[in-house]
C-alpha cells in the first residue's frame, strides 16, 4: 500500500528548499556538502592567511604601535560596528538582494536615539529607539521590494537618500551629545571583560547567532534556496516574498544594533555616521565568499573580510598613508575577490 504524500512532498508551507538547493544531496557518490565544505575551508584558510600577512606587515612596519594591546582592542572595536552590519548584509546578498541603505539607517537610528527627548528615557530608551528605527527602515525596504515589486537597488537607494535627509533634519547638522552615564561607561576601559571591549562581545554574539541561523535553521536554508533559484524555491512551497521581507527586517535590526554600538563608541549621534558603511559591508561579504548573484556565502568569511579591511585601515593610519591610498587598496582587493569568484564559478 502506498503511503500518502506528506505536505513537504506537495510543496506545502513546511517544505524545505528544492532539490537543486540542498547541499546534502548525493551526487556521483560524493556529496556536494563535502565539496562545499572543502571550498569553504580553502576560502577560510586563504582569508586567515591574508589576515596573518597583514598582521605581520603591521608588526614589521610599526611593531610598538600596531602590536600594542590598546591598538588591537581598537581594531576589534572598530570592526564590531561594521561587522554587525555585515552579518545582516550577508543574509540579504545570499538571497539575491542588496541593501545600499545600511549606512544611512545607522545614521538615522543613531541621531533619533540621541535626541534630548529620547535620552530622557535612559539607557533602555536609547537602545530601544535605535533598534526600532533600524527595524522600521528595514520593514519599509522589505515591503517595497517583496510586495511592491521594486528592484532592491532602487528601493534601498531611495531609503539611503531619505534616511540621510531625515537624519540631517533631526540634527540640523549638529552633534548630539549623549549624557547617560550607563552608555558612556560601556565605552570606558573599566567595562572591559578580561580585556575585551563590550562592543566586541556584542559583535561576537551577533556573529554566533547569525552563523547558527544560517547553518542550523530552516530560515537559513530558505535564504540559500531563494538566492539560488527563487522560482524553484516558490514551487517547493517557500513564501519567497515573506522570506525577503524577513531578510530586510534582519538587515534593519543589525543596523539598529550597530547604531547603538556607534553611540557607545562615539558618545554622540551625528547625521554623518555610517558613511560608506554599505560599501564596506558589501565588500567584506564579497571577500568572504558571498556571491552577489545569491545562493552562497558564509558568516565566518564575511567576518574575516571585515577584520581584513579594518586591519588595512589601521596599518595605513599608523604609517601615515593618505585615505585615498586606502580606498585604492580596498578597490583592488574587491576586484581581485570578484575575479576569484568568477574563476571559481567557471570551473564548477
Amino acid at each position: 500500500m502506498t503511503q500518502p504524500a506528506t505536505p513537504a512532498q506537495h510543496g506545502g508551507p513546511d517544505a524545505g528548499p528544492p532539490p537543486a538547493a540542498r547541499a546534502d544531496t548525493p551526487a556521483g557518490g560524493a556529496g556536494p556538502l563535502r565539496v562545499l565544505w572543502a571550498r569553504a575551508d580553502v576560502r577560510t584558510l586563504s582569508l586567515l592567511g591574508v589576515l596573518a600577512a597583514l598582521v605581520l606587515i603591521g608588526g614589521v612596519t610599526k611593531p610598538d604601535e600596531f602590536l600594542d594591546t590598546r591598538n588591537l582592542q581598537l581594531v576589534l572595536t572598530q570592526s564590531s560596528i561594521i561587522g554587525v552590519v555585515t552579518v545582516g548584509m550577508t543574509f540579504v546578498i545570499m538571497s539575491g538582494g542588496i541593501d545600499l541603505s545600511v549606512g544611512a539607517i545607522v545614521a538615522l537610528a543613531s541621531v533619533w536615539a540621541t535626541t534630548v527627548a529620547t535620552q530622557e528615557y535612559g539607557f533602555v530608551g536609547v537602545l530601544f529607539t535605535a533598534v526600532l528605527v533600524g527595524v522600521g527602515c528595514g520593514l519599509v525596504n522589505g515591503v517595497l521590494i517583496a510586495y511592491g515589486g521594486m528592484v532592491p537597488f532602487i528601493a534601498t537607494l531611495s531609503m539611503l537618500a531619505s534616511a540621510r535627509g531625515l537624519a540631517l533634519q533631526i540634527t540640523g547638522g549638529k552633534t548630539q551629545i549623549v549624557t547617560i552615564d550607563g552608555i558612556l561607561k560601556l565605552g570606558e576601559r573599566d567595562s572591559y571583560v578580561l580585556g575585551v571591549p563590550p562592543l566586541v562581545l556584542v559583535f561576537a554574539a551577533v556573529t554566533v547567532i547569525g552563523w547558527l541561523v544560517l547553518n542550523r535553521t530552516t530560515f537559513g536554508r530558505r535564504t540559500v534556496a531563494v538566492g539560488g533559484n527563487a522560482e524553484a524555491a516558490r514551487l517547493a512551497g517557500i513564501d519567497v516574498r515573506r522570506q525577503r521581507l524577513y531578510l530586510y527586517l534582519l538587515s534593519g535590526l543589525c543596523c539598529g544594533i550597530a547604531a547603538f554600538l556607534l553611540i557607545v563608541l562615539a558618545g554622540s549621534g551625528q547625521n554623518t555616521n555610517g558613511n560608506l558603511y554599505e560599501l564596506d559591508a558589501i565588500a567584506a561579504a564579497i571577500i568572504g565568499g558571498t556571491l552577489l548573484s545569491g545562493g552562497r556565502g558564509t558568516i565566518v568569511g564575511s567576518v574575516l573580510g571585515v577584520l581584513i579591511f579594518t586591519t588595512i585601515t589601521n596599518i595605513f593610519a599608523l604609517n601615515n598613508l593618505q585615505s585615498d591610498v586606502q580606498q585604492i587598496a580596498k578597490g583592488a582587493i574587491i576586484v581581485a575577490a570578484v575575479l576569484v569568484q568568477r574563476r571559481t564559478a567557471s570551473t564548477t
